[in-house]
């Protein structure tokens, strides 16, 4: 097999050379609104040929790597005063598997619970490519059917304009829950 990034020949998809070298996680914070944040790992343009691995039969694999490098080791380096629980936005599988998913697996630790499909989207129209006026034209209509009263990190592959994680956190609000932050692979503003 050959490495996706430098084309070596490698036993992993990425290389361990392009995983340390250029995979390496850097941690950045953007206010969506006032008092409420949303922390990414990488610029876009750093990883968008990996991100776009999500409509490939081998994306798991993409995305399993790129938790284990950044949050698996936010995770590891967390602590907070009570147990978070992180949620994917809209973690069904339209493609064979949940980026989404994958990476909040990797942040379970002693502080955080991941807890899966309890948030999920009833529009699933699709924004990759659509400008800012199509995404506010057409919201997600998340439907919340978890436990209410929990402290909840929001997990995402990639924040653009920051409405999904708005809309997504607006609805577990309704529903009784406290969104302490949320947190991204990648930050399309980064």
């Amino acid at each position: 097999m050959r490495c996706i990034s430098c084309e070596n020949l490698s036993w992993k998809i990425i290389c361990k050379t392009c995983q340390k070298n250029l995979l390496t996680p850097s941690f950045n914070k953007r206010e969506l609104e006032k008092d409420f944040f949303v922390y990414s790992f990488y610029g876009y343009e750093e990883v968008k040929k990996l991100l776009n691995t999500k409509y490939e039969f081998y994306g798991d694999k993409i995305f399993n790597i790129l938790g284990k490098l950044a949050f698996k080791k936010f995770a590891l380096n967390f602590e907070f005063d009570k147990l978070l629980t992180a949620i994917p936005i809209d973690d069904h599988t339209r493609h064979q598997f949940s980026q989404s998913a994958i990476l909040t697996k990797h942040l379970k630790s002693k502080y955080i619970k991941p807890k899966y499909t309890t948030l999920k989207a009833t529009n699933i129209i699709k924004y990759a490519g659509k400008d800012l006026k199509f995404r506010q034209k057409n919201k997600r209509k998340f439907k919340y059917s978890g436990k209410s009263n929990l402290k909840i990190i929001l997990v995402d592959d990639l924040v653009t304009s920051g409405l999904t994680i708005l809309e997504a956190k607006k609805v577990l609000e309704k529903n009784g829950c406290e969104v302490i932050f949320a947190l991204t692979l990648s930050d399309a503003k980064f």
